[in-house]
């Protein structure tokens, strides 16, 4: 019998001994394919998920690694089920595939889906809601599909368990010539790998952390593809970090690169938008889907696609024609729709484990504390009698955190510290008992750019930010995040804010983020929820007392 760290039980369940000498090998390896349910102390507890594989598959691994991952592993030996039930489910990735292909009766290049095994085509025409998306058989093997259908068939074959590869290609674009501007600079090992795997497959999501340089793999897309790109965002301040980006990065000029978002309404070779715009409905129509015909885009970018508006994934069911790359800290979606991301937008194609960039020296290193605060005894029995919906933001925004605030400041006195919470009220008290400048979604934009190159350049130590500030704006030198509150138990928002701090620093410093938590509240029960997507990377959490802080 092994002393490995891994029990694999037979729910698909895998426990984890965090303290064995091997966790964090064996710990890096599982990620691969399982997702973290659980993270307390010493045993962490992952779950083997079709969806999981299926992206692993996807990423180039077979069973047989993922097999050999647990047997490798694991104390005892893996249950025959498992092992059993992972092979068939990984085998189940590509036994029905999408393609083009001269069909007599139908036309050249019709959209065909195609498989081998006659018994699946029989099980996936029958069903009801694909089967009207299928309008001729002319082989045994293959049926036509609906020029239209694409992205739907694809969404509806996912979720009966037949995951289809798709080999109908992509529309070449207008071609636009995109040159990297190597000068003195040149994309990573990782980033280079992630750009020649998604050019190989032509669509699909590249996983990397926060500071690790997205950006850069968009524009090493866009310069391999050498096509009229879209690129949708999340905000403007994020579309006009990409133009810099791609200015200084790339040989597009100013000409070539458009804005379109609330403010500017640009259309170039080139265009980024951000979601909010064409999400944005007049007569309850959407009013710039036109913007997605506006020119023939050969490369659509998805910039943090596990934000993508729910909106926007019917839009992209029907863009399957073209290429299509997300870009994500991580896959995690808090509405559960991360098939629709596998299926529309394309499956796992390269993710970089967080730790493994840190030992490159690629980001920042981070430690993360948990410091526990007891509400005051009117606060308390408040709390007790409140109704359960109003339960998070009393404790969330108790008074008594104010103070650690201060204490965590102090104790970070010269260096660049952001301030992190969800609720306005409190944005403004933290703010004003600080002495330092806000930033919420009220803000105009120029002024937002303003105080983050205030920040940057240090002339600003201390900024207070709300949710505004979570995603994709680069505050290299930030190297203290403290968050007050946040989104429920929101582990993609946890993962971004500690994203703020992992620019590599120039003075080698390695970053602090806290978190503040009112005891026995909900507040700790969603904070650790929120701490999951962190363990998986292979952070833990130091607990500290308020009164520590206080009398450091």
């Amino acid at each position: 019998m092994a002393d490995g760290p891994l029990i694999v039980q037979s729910d698909r369940t895998v426990l984890l001994e965090v303290a064995h000498p091997d966790a964090e090998t064996a710990r890096h390896e599982l990620a691969i394919f399982a997702e973290l349910e659980r993270a307390p102390e010493h045993i962490h507890t992952y779950r083997i998920t079709r969806l999981g594989l299926w992206n692993a598959r996807a990423a180039g691994h077979d069973a047989d690694d993922m097999l050999a991952t647990l047997d490798r592993w694991s104390r005892f030996p893996v249950p025959a089920s498992v092992s059993m039930d992972l092979r068939e489910t990984v085998n189940r990735y590509g036994r029905l595939v999408i393609e083009r292909a001269d069909v007599e009766g139908f036309g050249e290049g019709v959209l065909v889906l195609r498989s081998t095994d006659n018994a699946v085509l029989a099980e996936v025409s029958r069903n009801k809601r694909i089967s009207p998306l299928l309008i001729g058989r002319p082989t045994p093997d293959t049926f036509v599909v609906d020029a239209w259908a694409r992205g739907q068939i694809k969404q509806e074959l996912l979720k009966i368990g037949w995951p289809a590869e798709d080999h109908a290609g992509y529309t070449p674009g207008t071609p636009h010539p995109i040159e990297l501007a190597e000068d003195g600079w040149s994309l990573r090992p990782y980033q280079r790998t992630a750009v020649d795997i998604f050019s190989d497959g032509g669509s699909g999501v590249v996983v990397l952390p926060c500071g690790a340089g997205k950006t850069l793999v968009g524009a090493g897309a866009m310069a391999a593809t050498k096509t009229t790109t879209l690129i949708l965002v999340t905000n403007t301040v994020s579309a006009r970090q990409w133009r810099d980006e791609l200015l200084k990065r790339t040989s597009l000029t100013a000409e070539e690169i458009g804005e379109y978002s609330g403010q500017v309404k640009e259309i170039k070779p080139v265009t980024i938008a951000t979601y909010q715009i064409l999400t944005a409905k007049r007569g309850g129509q959407y009013a710039h889907l036109s913007l997605l015909d506006a020119l023939d885009w050969g490369l659509i970018v998805y910039d943090e696609v596990h934000l993508l508006p729910a909106p926007v994934f019917k839009l992209t069911a029907d863009l399957q024609a073209r290429r299509r790359l997300g870009l994500t800290a991580t896959l995690v979606r808090e509405d559960g729709r991360e098939g629709d991301v596998f299926s529309l937008i394309g499956p796992k194609r390269f993710d970089a484990p967080w730790k493994e960039i840190e030992a490159q020296g690629f980001i920042s290193p981070a430690v993360c504390y948990e410091v526990r605060v007891d509400l005051p005894v009117d606060e308390r029995l408040e709390y007790a009698a409140s109704a359960d919906e109003d339960r998070y933001r009393l404790a969330a925004t108790a008074p008594v955190k104010i103070d650690v605030v201060r204490d965590l400041v102090a104790r970070h006195k010269g260096e660049q510290i952001l301030v992190i919470g969800q609720y306005l009220d409190q944005i403004d008290e933290l703010a004003e008992a600080l002495g330092a400048p806000k930033i919420t979604g009220a803000v105009p934009v120029d002024e937002r750019e303003t105080l983050y190159q205030q920040f940057r350049v240090g002339e600003v130590p201390v900024l207070v930010v709300s949710k505004v500030a979570n995603f994709s704006i680069d505050l290299p030198e930030a190297s203290v995040a403290i968050q007050v509150s946040g989104s429920f138990g929101s582990r993609q928002e946890e993962a971004q804010r500690l994203g703020r701090l992992l620019r590599p620093k120039t003075n080698g410093h390695t970053a602090s983020f806290y978190t503040l938590i009112a005891r026995d509240t909900v507040d700790q029960d969603f904070a650790q929820n929120r701490q999951r997507f962190l363990a998986e990377q292979g952070y833990s959490y130091t607990i500290l007392d308020a009164d520590q802080v206080a009398a450091a």
